[in-house]
């Protein structure tokens, strides 16, 4: 038989596809140890700064520059995966990924851990958007909602599970295996990603060969600044910091750069383009929304429970569990609407669901129960999935093929943009809301007021009969009645804050309702 024959016979013979529920496991299974180390290290910092003997201020940093290179690896991971082929880009970011884990876990001091953590957010920047494309040829069309539902479990559970699995592993361990738990586990899914993943069509392209430095750099510079900016600015105070204005400067002249390089290059980094269409553009601000609700939620709701109702790491992160359940269900439920409702109307929904569990949280008060938090953070639950799923189908929708993988880095840069957004947006608010509130309050605590004599004499008397002095007594009824004012002040900054992820939320609804159609259980396009 002549080799040509040979040749013939082999192409022409069945080859063994993997199982694509198998891809999607391990491909969601290292997208959420990503996503996990967006928030796993917050609640970390102060066993990081007190094992290295730093300042908070200084420890901060193991954050900001995590989410600096993450968004700086995203605006060229596009090029990457068909540079090198999703296959190859993946397996190099994962393993960039855990390995620089390992080492932030023995890191020695401070600047040799703020290193790894840049490592860290390069590797695991690239692997996100790329997974959405290798998901989305590893299904067939009629499958991929309920694929994109696999991998929106590890997206939106992932910041959820994050600061009480950092929490636990901090109180019970030590703050080092908040990065070291990555290692096995990382090594677990390089070897199943090399072995079931397929490399097909992942030649490097000709046309690939050209590379937009200069926009990359323009892009990065602008995402880069920002991420400071929003992640150090309450903390040094705005426009006050020579600091946060010099970033300010640098990411405000990046962006005005960017915008005339990108919109006259043949080849661009980002195709701003595709975010002026009213699909994409309505998807990616959608998107934006998302995140910022997402992370904004998952941090300050410990947050708030621990600080004014007492609950402890553990109690503050069972409040998010039930809420990540419903999340883990819904993802499914969504997975297979996805194929029978337009997107338009299932993230419309899940915006008006997402504004009623932010609205119920405007009336917190200090009696409220664990199962208050928790259904409030069920109803998230609910909202989340019908957004977050549906945005894939609709995001892709007339997006040509060869545009598809920087689709997916501009929908994760939203997503990531929007997470730091909301954050530092709920952070101001607290702060300024809570010393606005804190000073009206103290307007009716006057010492002439019969209502303030009230309550200080009942209160003393509470103390004298606990067993203290009559001049201990008033000095602890004059302190209890200045912590309550504090806790007042807090709870009326909670509600501002939530009023305005509710406002968020709502503006998503009419930017969903502007969405087009698309053809329910054909392709999404979203990577070919």
């Amino acid at each position: 038989m002549s080799a040509a024959a040979i040749d013939a016979k082999a192409l022409a013979a069945p080859s063994i596809a993997p199982n694509p529920w198998l891809i999607a496991i391990v491909v969601a299974l290292a997208s959420f140890m990503e996503v996990l180390d967006t928030t796993i290290a917050n609640v970390a910092l102060p066993y990081i700064a007190g094992g290295m003997g730093v300042s908070s201020d200084e420890a901060s940093w193991v954050v900001t520059t995590y989410l600096v290179s993450n968004a700086i690896i995203l605006t060229v991971s596009s090029f990457l995966a068909r540079l090198l082929g999703r296959k190859t880009f993946f397996l190099t970011c994962l393993g960039i990924f855990t390995v620089s884990s390992i080492l932030c876990g023995f890191a020695p001091n401070l600047n040799a851990l703020l290193l790894f953590r840049i490592l860290q957010g390069l590797g695991g920047g690239g692997m996100v958007p790329v997974a959405q494309s290798i998901l989305a040829d590893a299904f067939p069309p009629a499958k991929r909602g309920q694929a994109f539902a696999v991998f929106g479990v590890a997206v939106v559970v992932a910041p959820v599970v994050g600061p009480t699995l950092g929490g636990w592993l901090s109180d019970n361990l030590s703050w080092h295996w908040c990065f070291l738990i990555n290692g096995p586990v990382g090594v677990f899914a390089i070897a199943l990603i090399a072995a079931v993943l397929p490399a097909k069509n992942e030649a490097p392209k000709p046309q690939d060969a050209g590379f937009d430095f200069i926009g990359f750099m323009l892009v990065a510079t602008f995402l880069g600044a920002l991420e400071v900016m929003l992640d150090r600015g309450l903390e040094d105070d705005w426009f006050a910091s020579p600091f946060i204005v010099t970033f300010a400067v640098i990411c405000g002249s990046a962006f005005v750069l960017m915008i005339p390089w990108e919109m006259t290059r043949r080849n661009p980094m980002i195709d701003l383009r595709m975010v002026a269409t009213r699909q994409f553009g309505a998807c990616f601000l959608v998107m934006l929304a998302t995140g910022a609700i997402l992370l904004a939620t998952t941090q300050f709701l410990p947050q708030l429970v621990q600080q004014d109702f007492g609950y402890t790491a553990t109690w503050a992160g069972l409040v998010l569990s039930p809420g990540g359940l419903v999340t883990m269900t819904m993802m499914f439920v969504v997975g297979r609407l996805a194929a029978k409702v337009q997107p338009k109307y299932l993230i419309a929904a899940g915006a008006l669901v997402v504004a009623a569990s932010m609205y119920s949280m405007t009336s917190v008060y200090a009696d409220l129960g664990f199962w208050f938090m928790a259904r409030s953070r069920m109803l998230l639950g609910v909202g989340l999935p019908l957004i977050f799923v549906p945005i894939m189908a609709a995001s892709y929708d007339g997006i040509p093929p060869d545009k598809t993988d920087q689709a997916s880095a501009l929908i994760n840069a939203a997503r990531n943009t929007g997470g730091s957004i909301g954050v530092s947006l709920v952070s101001n608010v607290l702060t300024h809301r809570e010393q606005f509130h804190q000073s009206r309050l103290v307007e009716q605590v006057t010492p002439s007021s019969v209502q303030y004599q009230d309550t200080l004499q009942q209160v003393t008397n509470f103390f004298s009969a606990q067993g203290s002095s009559l001049a201990e007594a008033h000095s602890q009824a004059i302190q209890w009645i200045g912590q309550q004012v504090q806790n007042q002040a807090s709870f009326l900054s909670y509600m501002d804050a939530f009023w305005v992820l509710m406002l968020i939320s709502l503006c998503a609804v009419p930017l969903a309702l502007t969405l087009r159609k698309v053809r329910l259980g054909g392709p999404m396009r979203a990577g070919h």
